[in-house]
Order: C-alpha cells, then structure tokens, then sequence
C-alpha cells in the first residue's frame, strides 16, 4: 500500500494533464475531474467525448486550458455531496501518483467553483492507497514524471 496525505499531486498522461493537484476524497465512490465544452464525438464507430479542462487552483487571467480527448465509456448518474443528481460522462483513463500508476474511471462535470479540479473517489484507491488525513503531497510534485 502506499501512504498518501489528503492532497496530492497526480497526473493524466493519456489527457496531456502532467500535473494536477487532486483532493483525495474517501468519502466519494468515483474520481471527478472539472471539464467544460464537452463535445461529443464518434470516430471510427467508437463513442468519444472532447472536453476542455484548467488543470490549476485558482482563477488567472490567462489561465492555462487543456484540450483532452478520451473514449466515453457510459453515462452514469452522479449525487454529489449537497445531494444533487447529474447525469456524467464517465472515461478510463491512465492515473500516476508518485511512481505508480494505473487505470480509474472519472466523471467529467465542472467544477469551476470548487477548490480542487479533481477529486480522487475510493474506487481508484482500493488496494493501492492508505491515506493520512493529517498530510498533505507526501509523494510530493518533483516524483511525477
């Protein structure tokens, strides 16, 4: 098991996403990502969706957008924490944190106003992360590569 604190930073590599800060929440089941002008596409008779994320905190001028493109695996309905339900799109993508990585599904939804652009739900942790809820980026910025 490897030990992380309650945030961490992580990558997306099959999104170009190098480095995004993600809020380890175990109290949600599915990992969300913030996405906005979710467009969807059918390439070669394989269902795509095309989506534009800010992989930063915080609000610039001249904030820094991702364009991602990912295979849609389903739509599924999502109750968020205030108990509101939404229908997302739900990919598989590659997840690294530190050194390791491997495969989750994320529902894309926009989080414009929430903290963190991403939040890492149970489902991608089972049997691969114990989390100290006293720490923060124990596996720290510089291991992503």
């Amino acid at each position: 098991m490897i030990t992380i604190g309650w945030r961490e930073w992580v990558s997306l590599p099959e999104l170009s996403i190098p480095l995004i800060k993600a809020k380890i929440d175990t109290g949600a089941r599915t990992s969300a990502l913030h996405a906005f002008k979710l467009e969807y596409l059918t390439v070669n008779n394989q269902q795509k969706i095309k989506f534009l994320i800010h992989p930063f905190q915080y609000k610039h001028k001249k904030q820094k957008i991702i364009e991602c493109t990912a295979d849609l695996k389903e739509m599924r309905h999502v109750t968020d924490s205030g108990g509101h339900t939404e229908e997302r799109p739900v990919i598989e993508t590659l997840f690294k944190i530190g050194d390791h990585s491997w495969s989750i599904e994320i529902t894309l939804t926009c989080r414009d106003d929430m903290r963190f652009k991403m939040l890492l739900g149970r489902t991608a942790m089972h049997h691969k992360l114990l989390v100290n809820p006293q720490s923060s980026y124990l596996l720290g910025k510089k291991h992503i590569k």
